[in-house]
This record gives structure tokens, sequence and C-alpha cells, in this order.
């Protein structure tokens, strides 16, 4: 009795065994060769057959990285029966060659694990880069239409008291004349140009503005613009960024003054809030206080989120003289560890400038 009882669960084992579903790909790498980048995306198509004996079932079809995108058959695929994955790639700005993966995962019993080891299928290729434009020819990458700036930042650290001159180079790649004229924002203004109120078609000059560090009148990390309008019928303006850090300049200050000068004392520099939940806000106070001879400016006090805000009742203080600075966080819809920082600047000539950081644990 006992030797038939081993031998049906023998049988019964076997089948259970076998009975399963298999994948089996006609093959597992496809190679597009080479393609043009201006060509638009191209699909490879992997045909594939479940040899298995239970319906296969595609259950992920994951791409390794961004720039491919999967469409595939998503119904049970019967012992014998075909399916498809079908691999798009997109070579716009991805010249050079690529070998990118795709992961798939399917209901065969090895996968029916937490973290099963995916099918891999690849393809792989290569790019030529499409033709380079004039403008890319010449270096002239920024912006659009017929007259173009070669380069259209500019990123600069300066005294509260200086003035900085930059060159930027311009060209018209048309055939006719296109005013040229800059909006002028008070703090940056046109130093010379090499050409008139016009570009003419084909030429190529330079423009100098001269950034007033004074006339901005304001401290630290800055964002500005400056605009020149043209008749250029495809983009009329034309706009020149600048990243600017400004400083007090502290170096006409005597030896008498110096030793007068206000000294700032914060009670801390790093801000805990702890645990947050989601939507709601917490709340610290910093005593900001003025341990010097002489009057204490604060220039400015910025955060560098919209999560914090930030309250500061005097903005002045005498020799002694101290302030409670409120700060508060929004957790927002935000998840997770958070971390910011406030710069509080002040006419301090030993310490202007202080980052105090913050981090927070947003929960759900």
């Amino acid at each position: 009795m006992k030797k038939i009882l081993l031998t049906v669960f023998s049988v019964v084992i076997a089948v259970l065994g076998f009975a399963q579903p298999k994948i089996q790909f006609d093959q597992t790498t496809y190679d597009f060769g080479m393609i043009r980048e201006e060509g638009g995306k191209v699909t490879a198509r992997f045909n594939f057959t479940n040899v298995g004996t239970e319906d296969l079932i595609l259950k992920s079809v994951r791409p390794g990285c961004g720039c491919t995108a999967a469409n595939y058959t998503k119904t049970a695929i019967a012992p014998g029966e075909r399916g498809y994955i079908d691999a798009t790639y997109n070579p716009s700005g991805r010249p050079g060659s690529f070998n990118k993966n795709i992961k798939v995962t399917t209901n065969e019993p090895e996968m029916d694990v937490e973290k099963p080891t995916p099918h891999l299928i690849f393809i792989k290729g290569n790019v030529s880069p499409k033709p380079k434009t004039p403008f890319e020819k010449e270096g002239y990458t920024m912006g659009n239409g017929m007259v173009r700036i070669k380069t259209n930042t500019t990123k600069l650290e300066v005294l509260n008291t200086q003035q900085h001159l930059d060159t930027f180079q311009i060209k018209n790649f048309g055939t006719k004349p296109v005013s040229v004229i800059l909006n002028n924002n008070g703090f940056v203004t046109e130093a010379y140009r090499s050409f008139g109120p016009e570009i003419q078609g084909g030429e190529e000059g330079i423009v100098v503005l001269k950034y007033d560090a004074a006339k901005r009148n304001d401290f630290g990390t800055l964002k500005d613009a400056i605009s020149f309008t043209t008749n250029d019928t495809l983009e009329p303006k034309k706009e020149i960024y600048y990243n600017v850090s400004i400083t007090e300049d502290f170096s006409k200050l005597s030896a008498g003054k110096l030793k007068k000068a206000p000294v700032v004392n914060l009670s801390k520099t790093f801000i805990d809030f702890g645990k947050v939940k989601q939507n709601t806000a917490a709340t610290e106070t910093i005593t900001l206080k003025n341990d010097g001879k002489s009057d204490l400016i604060i220039r400015k006090i910025d955060a560098n989120s919209s999560n914090l805000k930030i309250d500061c009742p005097k903005m002045v203080l005498k020799k002694g003289e101290s302030v409670d600075v409120t700060i508060t966080y929004n957790s927002k819809r935000n998840k997770g560890k958070q971390t910011h920082s406030i710069t509080l600047i002040t006419n301090d000539p030993n310490n202007s400038q202080i980052i105090i950081n913050t981090k927070s644990e947003n929960l759900q």
C-alpha cells in the first residue's frame, strides 16, 4: 500500500512539475544597426512562444531606462501560442551607440517569489548625429530666430560697490538688417557695441554690458535678466541671464571702525523640526543678538524653499540688543526626510553671511 501511495505521489509531483507556462523568445537581442538621430522613433519586435503546458501571462515589461518604451501582449498566451513585445527607442538628442535592456516578468513558477529575476531582452544600435545647423556650426546654440547671442548666461561675484563688464557675441544669420535695442533695467547698461542701431545681414558683432552692483542695491545670490528688443520675426525678445553673488565691501573701514563694528551672535545655526505630518506646520525660534559696539543691520534673511517662512520683527539691532526670529516650516505634501537652508546677511564685517540649516522628517 505504501509503495502504491508513493508511486501516485511521484506521478502527481511529476505532472505538477511539467504543467507550467514557459516563455521562449525567437531572439533576445535586436540590433537596429545605424539609425539617424533625426529619423524619429524606431521599434523592435520580440516574438515569443509559450512552450509550457499552462497559460503564460506577462506580469510586467519594464524598460531599463527612460529612453525605451514597451508595448506587449497583455492577454494570456495559451500553450503553443505566440505573443510579442515591442520596444521603442527615441534617438532624438542621443547620438552615439546604445545598448538598453527590457526586464520581462511572467507567471512562470521560478518567478513566483518576492524578488524574481526577470528575463532580459536587449536593443542596441548606433545613432548617427543629425547634421549641424548653420547656428550650431558657429557655436550659436542658444535661443531661436535669425539673430542669436552665442552665450546668453553669465556668472559673477562682485562687491556691492563694484561694476562688472561682460562681452556678448551676437550674429545676424539672416540677409536683412535687424534692430537691436537694450531694455534698460537700471543696473545693467550698454557700455559698447561694435555695430549701429541695426545689425546687418550676415554681420557678427559684440555687445558689452555693465552690471552695477551699487545700483542693484541688494545682497546675496541673485538671478537677474536683461533683454533686447529686436524685429526678428521668430524671436523678437533676446534675453541674457545673470547669476550674481553680491557681498558687502568692508575694505574701506578703518581699524577704529572695525573695533566698533557690529558682531552677530546666533543662538543656533541648525534647526531640527523633527517629525512633521503632511500639510502641517512646525515652528522654531532663533535668538539673534548684537554683541558689537555699533548698530547691526540685517541686510537680508532668505530661505531657499517656499516651505519656510521667516518672521524677524527688527532689522536693526542696537549694541547688546537681541531679537527672536520665528521660523515656520510647512511640510505641504512633501514626504520623507527634508533639508533646507536659510541665509542670513548682516553688516558684521567678520561674519557677514551665515547659513542656517534645517531638517525634518515628513510623515504621511
